[in-house]
């Protein structure tokens, strides 16, 4: 085992039976949403992957280390400590380095779960390029960390305030397969569908545990995107968050938010557009990824 990763006691019993696990980010719970939602949903998150037959390991940066699954209290500090640092793969080294407590993107989140052997991490949505690209060539770590580490990522799509048509380029460039649970389209995040096709769909969670099979037997180095929709009874019309959408990039603009802080502006800002009805989808999405994901998980380890 790496020495620069701690594993909680019942996720490393869990992984020495080959029994399934399911990685969670820890960024969703200090930069993701408002306190009480995010220890409220991360807590309720945790719970669905167990009672579908999976042990969950949230992921965050803690003393110095990588730890891979967290206690309540681990849990209810990053819901409430404030200056929590927002850690990428360009970051880790760093925050690992001075000890201070870290909250793990989609990117750091697939490098923990990949050097503690975890085959499957759940998310809202993955990063991916974004709007304006040709102005700044501004593209999430994480499209790059899906090129190069195995792992299975089960998200709504990549975040809605993104350049879809360009995040799906990027991806099949870089050779990850993009498989849609249930649809023929890219979920978008808020929404159940987008206009954007994909090439591959699965209907099961033993399909995806296949494809899985097959991909380490070619000893591919990059992941697979589950892209999940969320629920329609609780998602946003396209049309509306997309009107939405468009008022937060400006409001963005205004106040020259860049980076890493332009997903957390956005997603807040959208939060206070929709007077809370993005908070919710957002909640909705991560349940619906966690009991999918447990169940890819199960099927995997069955296999």
């Amino acid at each position: 085992m790496n020495p620069l990763v701690s594993i909680d006691p019942q996720v490393q019993e869990a992984l020495a039976a080959n029994k399934p696990v399911v990685a969670l980010e820890s960024t969703i719970i200090s930069h993701g949403m408002p306190y009480p939602q995010n220890i409220e949903m991360a807590r309720e998150t945790e719970k669905i992957i167990r009672d579908n037959g999976a042990t969950p390991a949230t992921i965050a940066v803690i003393d110095g280390r990588i730890q891979v699954g967290l206690s309540a209290q681990q849990l209810e500090l990053l819901a409430t400590a404030k200056n929590v640092a927002k850690v990428s793969r360009r970051d880790l080294a760093l925050i690992l380095a001075k000890g201070t407590l870290g909250a793990t993107t989609v990117a750091t989140t697939m490098i923990g779960a990949h050097l503690a052997g975890i085959d499957v991490f759940v998310t809202g949505g993955i990063g991916g390029v974004h709007r304006g690209y040709e102005e700044h060539m501004d593209v999430s770590a994480d499209l790059e960390e899906l090129a190069s580490t195995p792992l299975t990522v089960v998200c709504a799509g990549a975040k809605a305030i993104l350049d879809l048509p360009r995040t799906l380029e990027y991806l099949e460039t870089h050779g990850v397969p993009v498989l849609g649970y249930g649809t023929d389209y890219l979920p978008a995040f808020f929404s159940s569908a987008s206009d954007y096709k994909l090439s591959a769909r699965v209907d099961s969670p033993a399909e995806v545990a296949q494809v899985m099979k097959y991909s380490r037997q070619l000893d591919f180095p990059g992941g697979i995107v589950v892209a999940n929709p969320i629920p329609m009874d609780k998602e946003i019309p396209a049309e509306e968050i997309n009107r939405i959408i468009e008022k937060a990039l400006v409001e963005e603009k205004k106040a020259g938010v860049k980076g890493k802080d332009s997903t957390p502006f956005l997603l807040a800002k959208i939060v206070e557009l929709t007077e809370g009805r993005s908070l919710e989808a957002n909640i909705a999405l991560v349940f619906n990824n966690a009991k999918l994901g447990a169940q890819i998980a199960a099927a995997y380890a069955h296999i």
